[in-house]
């Protein structure tokens, strides 16, 4: 969590739909499930009904996907039978496999000086069992479950957003992106799956357009800035992984990407945690949403990390979303409704969460900074605090963070 704050000018127009009509469907999920998650009328969405989402999107996931993926002691999804290490010795692998564990795959993250080992469980041990096992075997190592990380958001129908500014090199970790899409048919971008080839998805897609979109009447954040795509769900029933996000990160290091925006949210994960931790030491600048569980929910990661830029999302009359989370890990605010964004199908629909905030926040800091570098990061950092529109309580709050980027959004 940093103190900042800042945001462009990003949309505002009426919605065409009578208010009775307006629909708001959840985001796809990493495989199709056979009947769709329940949709939610506009017009009489309560904060429940918006609280709900992800944990209806949650209970789907694992319906779906029962074979390979179940829940963790808190409740969240994570792949059956397997665990994670970061960077594990020589000597704690063998441990382990004398154990009867098998290594299923290694990654090894050399922007990042680290590995990545997925380790999987012995036939007839469950998945807590064997992370217990793993730790006893190991007590001074990284383990974790591999957690699988949701989208942030929902898309609907349908508000203008106005132009933006131009930017450098900014990454996205999220699902695809339709290149063919005429929001970002004149944008350069480079795209790589983390868990099988990349493949479309609307809230990749979604959150793309706002980050480096530009169409007649439409502009992202930073529309002139190269856009790196990791997509780790590749409609894969494990995509989403704690795994593939490490790799996503480390790629962006290799291609040093400064500024990474994850509209992702889960729970804590010791590899997830040190892999941002690494890529913070060289300099670069993680973005994250804060989530849409309410206000009362315990932080979700990565957001809550230290030094994350957790951003939060506002209506168009500069008040918090009531799904929006509060708290420390807040450092920003910015439009999280009234938005509009890249859809299936060449057309463009209204969004709402916190994840179609905090690419607005992720393109204003890549104006900011060209390459990974520690001071050049605490400067941008400053530079969009001093931008920031002081809402809620004076100063600092964990409801706003350092205020809204984009203060002159509701004023067109």
């Amino acid at each position: 969590m940093l103190n900042a704050k800042t945001l462009l000018a990003v949309l505002v127009l009426a919605c065409a739909a009578a208010p009775g009509q307006a629909q708001v469907s959840l985001p796809p999920l990493p495989t199709t499930p056979a009947t769709p998650l329940p949709e939610l009328r506009a017009a009489t969405t309560t904060l429940r009904d918006l609280t709900d989402l992800r944990r209806l999107r949650v209970r789907e996931l694992l319906r779906v996907n029962r074979r390979a993926l179940e829940r963790d002691p808190q409740g969240e999804p994570i792949v059956r039978r397997e665990a994670v290490a970061w960077s594990p010795s020589p000597e704690a692998l063998a441990r382990a496999e004398e154990a009867g564990f098998v290594v299923a795959r290694e990654t090894r993250l050399e922007d990042l000086d680290a590995r990545v080992v997925v380790l999987r469980a012995p036939r007839g041990m469950s998945t807590r069992r064997a992370l217990r096992r793993l730790r006893e075997l190991d007590p001074e190592g990284v383990y974790d479950f591999n957690h699988v990380y949701t989208e942030s958001g929902v898309t609907g129908a349908a508000w203008q957003p106005a132009r933006g500014a131009g930017g450098g090199r900014v990454g996205l970790i999220d699902g695809g992106v339709d290149l063919a899409h005429p929001a970002l048919r004149g944008a350069r971008v480079v795209q790589r799956g983390f868990s099988g080839a990349a493949a479309a998805s609307t809230h990749g897609l979604a959150t793309a357009s706002l980050l480096v979109g530009r169409a007649d009447y439409f502009a992202g954040a930073a529309p002139g800035a190269e856009l790196y795509v990791a997509d780790v769900y590749c409609n894969a029933p494990t995509g989403g992984s704690a795994d593939a996000i490490a790799q996503s990160l480390a790629w962006m290091a290799r291609e040093r990407v400064a500024v990474v925006n994850v509209s992702l949210v889960g729970p804590a994960n010791a590899t997830l945690r040190a892999a941002i931790a690494a890529m913070r030491a060289r300099g670069h600048i993680i973005v994250a949403a804060v989530g849409n569980d309410g206000p009362a929910a315990r932080p979700l990661y990565p957001a809550a990390y230290d030094g994350v830029v957790g951003v939060t999302g506002v209506d168009q009359r500069r008040r918090v979303l009531i799904e929006a989370l509060r708290g420390a890990q807040v450092d920003f605010a910015a439009p999280g409704a009234g938005l509009e964004a890249a859809a299936e199908g060449g057309r463009f629909a209204a969004v709402r969460g916190t994840s179609f905030a905090a690419p607005i926040v992720a393109g204003l800091l890549a104006q900011r900074i060209a390459a990974p570098d520690r001071a050049a990061a605490d400067r941008a950092l400053a530079s969009l605090a001093a931008e920031a529109v002081d809402l809620g309580a004076r100063g600092r709050d964990d409801v706003y963070g350092a205020g809204l980027v984009g203060a002159t959004l509701s004023d067109r």
